[in-house]
């Protein structure tokens, strides 16, 4: 009977925590909905803004944000897959592998705008990309990595010891077991983690504010030196740089970056279960 009333009072203070955790997050997403779906129009996602920000749509910040996405993309993903691999089926268990995981985990939880910094410094100065596309994704792109690496490598962790043994007994090499037996099976854990990763890449202000993100442009992009406009930064200006800017227009700006991000969410969690069914172990 004691038991049992513990467990009631234990269930309900995870049950009250996790309530006052997602509700307030909830409320969030309802109003900015609330406030944000006058402003959405076909003009608004696809003109660019004049009369001082204060009037026309959001289009070069979107397209800038997809831009962004991409290259981000294009320089985590590779580097992110090729060192989870190597973690979880080449790399011995010693001292250095663990540390290495260490720092892995550690530079995941390392603020956003440090990584803005150290784009900064490395890109923008050092290697003298200026403030530019190339600069703002391989920022991004090393942003995203630690995030991508950890998933990938539990999720190739997650494939059962047997299917390598099977694998290797029939013959087929560690490559070939890792390309056509482990990959395969741990794809669902590596793409959501890369959906995941982009996500936080494309909802994010401080990385780009030092490397590729700009106040206003009239024209669009015309190569990877060029800087661009991206949703986050241009939510950030017109809510604190432009005065008497319309209140609709900025949670019109706010809602589309969060469908933006809660779309690769929705995406991730699809595809996830999706394989998650066919696969029969």
């Amino acid at each position: 009977m004691k038991r049992q009333h513990t467990q009631r009072i234990a269930v309900g203070l995870i049950t009250t925590v996790a309530a006052l955790v997602v509700i307030p997050i909830i409320a969030v997403i309802l109003y900015i909905i609330y406030e944000g779906m006058g402003a959405i129009s076909w003009e608004f996602l696809t003109q660019p803004p004049y009369n001082g920000m204060r009037a026309g749509g959001i289009m070069p910040a979107v397209l800038g944000t997809v831009i962004l996405t991409f290259g981000t993309t294009l320089v985590s993903v590779p580097l992110a897959i090729g060192a989870a691999i190597y973690l979880a089926e080449y790399a011995s268990d010693n001292r250095l592998t663990r540390y290495v995981r260490l720092a892995i985990v550690n530079l995941a939880g390392i603020p956003s705008i440090v990584y803005g910094l150290f784009g900064l410094g490395a890109f923008v100065l050092f290697m003298n990309f200026g403030t530019s596309i190339l600069a703002g994704s391989l920022t991004l792109g090393i942003m995203t990595l630690p995030v991508v690496i950890s998933t990938a490598e539990e999720a190739i962790l997650a494939v059962p010891q047997r299917f390598r043994l099977v694998s290797l007994s029939l013959g087929a090499t560690r490559w070939q077991t890792i390309r056509y037996q482990v990959l395969p099976h741990a794809l669902p854990g590596i793409i959501t983690g890369i959906i995941l990763g982009l996500g936080r890449a494309a909802g994010e202000t401080a990385p780009i504010l030092f490397t590729v993100a700009a106040f206003y442009l009239p024209d669009l992009p015309r190569s990877i030196f060029d800087q661009t406009m991206a949703l986050p930064y241009h939510l950030y200006v017109i809510s604190t740089q432009v005065p008497g800017m319309p209140l609709q227009i900025q949670y019109g700006t706010a809602l589309v970056l969060l469908m933006i991000v809660l779309s690769l969410t929705f995406v991730a969690t699809v595809f996830r279960t999706g394989m998650r069914r066919r696969r029969r172990w």
